[in-house]
């Protein structure tokens, strides 16, 4: 595929979706411990450990996030959704401690994303999920950032299979940055240009003003 005529669509913030950004379709596939509260008839197929037609109250299983949220219901409880491990207290203590330890990828490479759709079940631990998510992106943004632009024509494999895909993106848009700056410096490029970042941030600033 000719490398200019595909543009990668970003993933959506905080709780929205982007159904066309890859990582969003790979993230909703992301599978959560959940039980269900209810019988759900002619669903027992979605239980493989079971020869039963329906799914009996209390089974418990993995779903895809996408249809978690499509059998969750807030008024009428019919599923519960486990947390998983890297949410709960002991992780988050890791996190709150030093978030530059953990590898993020080996823990799930859609930390960040994940996290904040687990925001959509109703829980008591969300605002400590939230807080977390939000320190240990501040955590660990410097440190990512500072890695994209002291690595310059190096091998960067070492480092980015810690990130997180969210990470990944940072790093690699900073790395563009510095071989842009490095290219106009030397004289290879005629203009400097705006960061894909910076263009979709204006891109979501306009689409507010016009609402």
């Amino acid at each position: 595929m000719d490398a200019q005529s595909y543009h990668p669509v970003p993933p959506g913030v905080g709780t929205e979706e982007n159904f066309l950004s890859l990582d969003d379709i790979l993230l909703s596939h992301q599978r959560l411990p959940v039980r269900t509260e209810c019988a759900f008839p002619r669903l027992g197929f979605l239980d493989r450990s079971s020869d039963s037609e329906d799914l009996p109250e209390g089974t418990k299983m993995e779903l895809p996030l996408w249809l978690s949220k499509g059998l969750y219901e807030r008024k009428r409880r019919v599923l519960s959704v486990e947390l998983p491990k890297v949410y709960k207290e002991g992780w988050r203590t890791v996190f709150t401690a030093d978030p530059n330890v953990v590898n993020l990828h080996k823990m799930g490479p859609y930390y960040y994303g994940l996290g904040s759709q687990m925001l959509h079940f109703d829980s008591p631990e969300n605002p400590d999920i939230a807080q977390t998510l939000l320190q240990t992106f501040i955590g660990r943004f410097r440190r990512v950032m500072d890695s994209s632009q002291n690595a310059y024509n190096e091998d960067t494999s070492t480092l980015l299979e810690r990130l997180d895909c969210l990470e990944k993106a940072l790093f690699q848009s900073g790395q563009s940055g510095l071989n842009g700056f490095q290219s106009w410096e030397k004289g290879r490029a005629s203009q400097l240009t705006a960061s894909s970042l910076v263009i979709n941030y204006r891109k979501r600033k306009m689409a507010d003003v016009q609402a």
